[in-house]
């Protein structure tokens, strides 16, 4: 028994009438008739009564006719659903995205704009540090992957990057803090200064860049206080427990008493960038790298602070 043994059995229980389903397949009545026999013989049953006026289902035809219909629409939906999802339409897209990311415009826009296009496929967003996503994109958890730009990467080959936003990277202290009276602040006045930052071991690349720019100022942050979430650190700098330095998208967190002021280098510059891994051959993700290139054929320029 296949497809075509079903079809031609439902064209024949539908129309009652051999010459008809015969005409609606456009085959002749004998392969027709041939192909209902040959079914009959398989099944063991007999599916129609024939006389030379009509043609009737029998009780067992009765029950395969929704059977039938039911196996062929599902037939057609798996075939369907297979054309779609080797054109990128159907399907599980995971895309991880870093705590700050949704703070820049671009993310959500280009989120956004791929969900309209494919309304089909289910989006799942994954909070992850850089350095985790990157990990989680090797294993094959992640499909693509918002990230801050990364100074070391093990296996580069591995991956292939998108530029999507260059922002600065902004000191952010207490407003009564004696230096956030300066429009610019001299990254070397921070050297004594108490820090609220990541974990070394929490895997982001804010934690590499801060610590290198500080590093070419000739001094290491001296971070007195951990936290893995922007919002944390920013709300332990309200509280007095030190000063940071973070992407500037994230002076949007309008925290009462808290300023964000921009560095006297031209160094202190972040970059979001989505990751993918280099032989991806996944419609899906070719559909999603393919839109972010589109809205982001180059990166913008830093935006004034």
């Amino acid at each position: 028994m296949d497809l075509r043994h079903l079809r031609h059995f439902v064209a024949v229980a539908e129309e009652l009438h051999f010459s008809r389903a015969a005409a609606r397949l456009g085959i002749g009545q004998p392969p027709l008739s041939q192909s209902i026999q040959a079914l009959e013989a398989e099944l063991g049953a007999r599916l129609f009564e024939r006389t030379k006026r009509r043609v009737e289902l029998t009780e067992p035809g009765q029950l395969l006719l929704g059977e039938a219909r039911e196996i062929l629409a599902r037939a057609e939906r798996a075939a369907v659903l297979t054309r779609r999802a080797a054109k990128g339409e159907v399907g599980e897209l995971r895309v991880g995205f870093t705590a700050a990311a949704p703070f820049l415009p671009m993310v959500p826009r280009i989120i956004d704009a791929y969900r309209r296009a494919h309304p089909d496929v289910h989006l799942t967003l994954v909070e992850l540090p850089s350095k985790q996503q990157l990990t989680a994109l090797a294993d094959r958890r992640l499909d693509v992957g918002f990230i801050r730009e990364p100074r070391f990467i093990p296996e580069p080959e591995s991956f292939r990057f998108h530029d999507v936003v260059r922002e600065p990277l902004l000191a952010v202290m207490r407003a009564d803090h004696p230096l956030a009276g300066r429009e610019v602040v001299p990254l070397a006045a921070l050297r004594d200064e108490p820090f609220v930052f990541y974990p070394a071991d929490f895997g982001t690349s804010t934690h590499e860049q801060v610590f290198a720019l500080c590093a070419a100022a000739g001094f290491r942050p001296n971070v007195t206080q951990d936290a893995r979430e922007a919002f944390t650190i920013i709300g332990l700098i309200a509280a007095g427990l030190g000063v940071s330095i973070l992407p500037g998208q994230l002076r949007q967190v309008a925290l009462e008493g808290v300023v964000y002021r921009p560095l006297d280098t031209p160094d202190a510059v972040t970059t979001l960038q989505l990751a993918q891994r280099s032989n991806e051959s996944s419609p899906l993700v070719k559909k999603f790298t393919g839109l972010v290139e589109r809205i982001v054929p180059f990166v913008p320029p830093i935006p004034d602070v």
